[in-house]
């Protein structure tokens, strides 16, 4: 079927939480491309330039931090979680709205009380997925908040009480076996616990890993036969707690790969260079055995020259240089980790196909300040699709029906600058430009989000 573009107005309505009020930021994560927005609106029939291929027809939801009007909690990763959702269907785009994630902590709850801490009253503010029959608002160091396919709150979830921990904001679901592998991390021990659902939500597996203190552990990855776990020395510091996130650089912890066996738990380590890995790419396991993880890695120097400017720790490290695509290659035989840097151009939000997750895949795709870059692994090459002043977010992959190769599809990125917004879609294969929606507000710069095709639960 083909649909003309779209070019009607749309229709907006605002419902908002809280009284406005006029706020002066002064933080950095609190102006400019990152500036919160006030209030949520609804808005339909929004105008399309190009043509929306028609095989997509789903929600994307995408989702970040976006503080109340006078709210600053010290360190961009702290907001309220916000998701931005976009209806398309048969070609067109029926809908936009926002929806503040209704956490027990944005009812004003606090994550520490008499009885301990309270894993719900955490800002549900890094991702959205689909896992099973739930759509899932994540955040590495609370629980999980299911929201309904309209972005209504419906309210925490542990997996029927079995979840004692938190959940990461990153969990990978197995292509093959459909089961979710994630983990939680904490400041008390154990500090690290290892978590399965089974493909119809249950959670099966819950298991303790032994690292030796408390530090940042934003992701992980795994192959089809083992788990990958990053520790490196971004630390958990109680001095600074109440002061945004309380974790710095700490030279003296370290950095080591780990790769644990999904069958048996045994964990093997690797030491690396210092460094601090946010996003993963992928990993898999090559035809000698070893293990290839591909993922943004900052230098020490790179970490301490960005934590600074969205409200975290200073350090003393020089404050150079920026975060490029690196692949390890983790030998068993030898109990090596080779690394390569890929390439040296600043990028982040690494993505690729997720129905190669784990497995073998050739292409990685990542964002620069204004570029949406396709990585060919298997070739050593590069291109990219230039977004001019409005800065990409984190593009997802959407598979075309019956694809044959692994970039037939289509990228999906909310493009925003100061003033505006518009919801881009690529060809996956060549990064042409297929189609953009125009949304009718400014969408803060923010992190992941999950297309949700209809005949998804």
């Amino acid at each position: 079927m083909t649909t003309q573009p779209t070019t009607t107005t749309p229709t907006t309505t605002t419902q908002t939480t809280t009284e406005p009020t006029t706020m002066k930021p002064t933080a950095s994560y609190l102006t400019g491309r990152l500036a919160p927005v006030p209030d949520e609106i609804d808005a339909i029939d929004l105008p399309v330039e190009g043509t929306l291929p028609p095989e997509l027809t789903g929600r994307y939801f995408r989702n970040g931090p976006n503080p109340r009007p006078g709210e600053d909690g010290g360190h961009w990763f702290v907001g309220h979680g916000m998701i931005h959702g976009i209806r398309l269907r048969d070609g067109r785009a029926e809908w936009y709205r926002n929806r503040w994630v209704r956490t027990k902590r944005f009812a004003g709850a606090p994550y520490v009380h008499e009885r301990g801490v309270d894993l719900a009253a955490v800002p549900a503010n890094t991702h959205v997925i689909r896992h099973a029959d739930k759509i899932l608002a994540l955040v590495e160091n609370g629980l999980p908040y299911e929201m309904t396919r309209e972005l209504d709150t419906v309210g925490p979830c542990d997996f029927g009480g079995r979840l004692a921990t938190a959940m990461t904001a990153h969990p990978k679901e197995d292509p093959i076996t459909g089961e979710l592998h994630f983990f939680g991390y904490g400041w008390a021990k154990p500090y690290l616990t290892y978590h399965r659902l089974s493909a119809g939500g249950e959670l099966v597996e819950s298991r303790p890993i032994d690292v030796p203190g408390p530090t940042m552990a934003h992701d992980f990855a795994i192959t089809r036969h083992h788990v990958v776990w990053l520790d490196l020395p971004v630390v958990f510091d109680f001095a600074l707690v109440g002061r945004g996130m309380p974790y710095r650089w700490d030279d003296a912890y370290g950095a080591r790969l780990g790769v644990m066996s999904r069958a048996t738990g045994d964990v093997r380590w690797f030491d690396i260079d210092p460094c601090y890995v946010f996003h993963v790419g992928n990993a898999s396991e090559d035809d000698h055995g070893r293990v290839v993880v591909d993922a943004v890695r900052y230098s020490p120097g790179a970490f301490c020259g960005f934590w600074p400017t969205i409200g975290g720790a200073a350090s003393p490290a020089a404050h150079t240089g920026g975060a490029a695509l690196h692949r390890w290659t983790l030998d068993p035989a030898t109990g090596v980790a080779r690394d390569e840097q890929l390439d040296d151009l600043d990028v982040e939000f690494p993505t690729i196909n997720e129905t190669r997750t784990g497995l073998t895949s050739r292409y990685v795709y990542a964002v620069g300040k204004d570029a949406i870059v396709k990585y060919d692994t298997a070739n050593g090459t590069s291109r990219a699709h230039q977004t001019g002043e409005r800065s990409p977010g984190e593009a997802v992959f959407v598979p075309a029906p019956d694809a044959g190769a692994e970039d037939e599809g289509w990228l999906l990125s909310i493009a925003t600058t100061e003033h505006g917004a518009e919801l881009l879609v690529l060809d996956a294969s060549d990064l042409a430009r297929v189609a953009s929606v125009r949304l009718p507000r400014r969408v803060p710069a923010g992190f992941h989000g999950s297309w949700i095709p209809d005949e998804a639960p």
